[in-house]
């Protein structure tokens, strides 16, 4: 995982050549329609270029990045993170309101539908991206239409998750010198009530839309609720889900072939195929990708019945097979 401060506005300078210019190709254009109050005199590789050569040195190390900030979400990006598998279809793309009036006031430099577009063209490019946000009810000046346009935002989105507050005036903040801090407590509580719970209805949807498919688990550790018997993973798209501990196969150590070998009704390598099988069963580890079956959704919480054990290229490999059996299938 890759922390910072808008995480995706790095910029890389150590590679400019006395005159300062950037290496061919490089694009340092914003999202579309998105400003930013801060000017960068040097400009040099950016967050795609970092992320584009990390995914290609260690392809069975899986990437999700955190708190970026939508104006750097340019399509060099968003392609990347469509074709490398270890690339995580993950975005948090922080809102902070649906009211345009109040995203001026906090400078954030997008207006609802600047925002708005940019979650359609990163859905349009990745289909099966999970997104979450942050939001802030009760900021200065806001008032119920405002909260009423972040509500509808939330529910158009549909967020995987996103993290909810009441705002609270901190001193030596262009909004402390310009504004006050004039929404009551009560009023922000009920707010951040209202939002919690067109979120949670957004979310339940997603979670649920994920039983009967075959996610890619990294595992984190045991299930706290049951730590003896369950473990927790965590998703492409940043879900936690719950398994049974379990002894499984580790496919990816498996002979190449496997299934045409098994099908051809040679006894010695049917024999050796199975004793492979079978002698290479162990439990899950810490830091183990995991093949599992999403088999039930809490509307917070997804389960799943472990399947294998594997790696990133074996698993991603395996999809793309599937999928391309299944088109040669509609074709004929």
């Amino acid at each position: 995982m890759l922390l910072g401060q808008n995480v995706n506005s790095y910029n890389d300078i150590s590679i400019l050549d006395g005159n300062g210019a950037v290496p061919t190709g490089n694009s340092w254009a914003l999202s579309q329609g998105f400003s930013s109050i801060c000017k960068v005199k040097s400009t040099g590789l950016r967050f795609s270029n970092l992320l584009d050569r990390l995914s290609i040195e260690f392809p069975e190390m899986r990437f999700r990045f955190t708190s970026p900030h939508p104006k750097d979400f340019p399509d060099d990006l968003l392609f990347l993170m469509k074709d490398r598998w270890n690339i995580c279809r993950s975005i948090h793309l922080p809102a902070q309101s649906g009211s345009t009036a109040v995203l001026e006031r906090m400078r954030r430099g997008y207006t609802r539908e600047v925002y708005l577009d940019l979650v359609e063209r990163i859905q349009n490019i990745i289909p099966d991206v999970g997104l979450s946000s942050d939001f802030i009810c009760g900021f200065c000046g806001e008032t119920e239409q405002d909260h009423a346009d972040t509500l509808s935002l939330i529910k158009s989105v549909g967020y995987d998750m996103a993290y909810l507050f009441a705002y609270s005036l901190r001193e030596k903040t262009h909004a402390h010198r310009n504004y006050v801090d004039d929404v009551p407590d009560d009023v922000k509580q009920r707010r951040l009530s209202e939002l919690i719970s067109a979120f949670r209805e957004s979310t339940g949807q997603r979670y649920d839309s994920q039983v009967g498919t075959t996610q890619l688990l990294l595992v984190e550790g045991p299930n706290k609720r049951a730590p003896e018997s369950e473990l927790i993973g965590k998703s492409d798209r940043g879900h936690r889900i719950s398994f049974q501990n379990v002894p499984l196969t580790d496919v990816s150590k498996l002979p190449p072939h496997r299934m045409e070998i098994a099908g051809l009704g040679d006894r010695p390598a049917e024999d050796a195929l199975n004793l492979a099988i079978n002698g290479n069963k162990r439990n899950p580890r810490i830091g183990d990708y995991v093949e599992v079956l999403i088999t039930k959704s809490s509307r917070a919480t997804l389960f799943g019945e472990a399947l294998y054990l594997t790696n990133l290229t074996s698993f991603y490999q395996k999809s793309r097979e599937t999928e391309k059996l299944a088109q040669m299938e509609q074709v004929i």
